[in-house]
């Protein structure tokens, strides 16, 4: 199901105009998740629209969103699909917490 729902949430992404969308696999890194995507929205209305469209496209294959945070703001919005988490953020908030780096880059711990 996990690459299944990558597909159906990248493409809804996409489907929208969301940008710079990237799907990290964090598998082995956390206990959370499988999956995490991180997608640009332009504005307050638009990183909304996103949200509500990966939760519509996920709830037609039967996965209703275990939540939905951040939807009052509308500047970083979280989408937790279970093993996939989707954080949909406008441009300076992506910037700022540069969550790509965060997850992609191991760090190295010298014993």
């Amino acid at each position: 199901m996990s690459e299944q729902l990558l597909t159906i949430v990248t493409e809804a992404l996409d489907d929208k105009k969301g940008k710079q969308i990237e799907v990290i696999d964090v598998r082995g890194k956390c206990s959370f998740a499988n999956d995490i995507v991180i997608v640009t929205g332009s504005s307050s209305r638009h990183v909304k629209s996103l949200a509500n469209e990966v939760s519509m496209e996920s709830k037609k294959t039967g996965l209703i969103p275990l939540g939905v945070e951040g939807m009052d703001a509308g500047e970083w919005v979280l989408v937790d699909l279970g093993d996939t988490i989707v954080h949909i953020m406008q441009p300076k908030t992506r910037e700022f917490y540069q969550l790509e780096k965060l997850w992609s880059v191991e760090a190295e711990l010298n014993v």
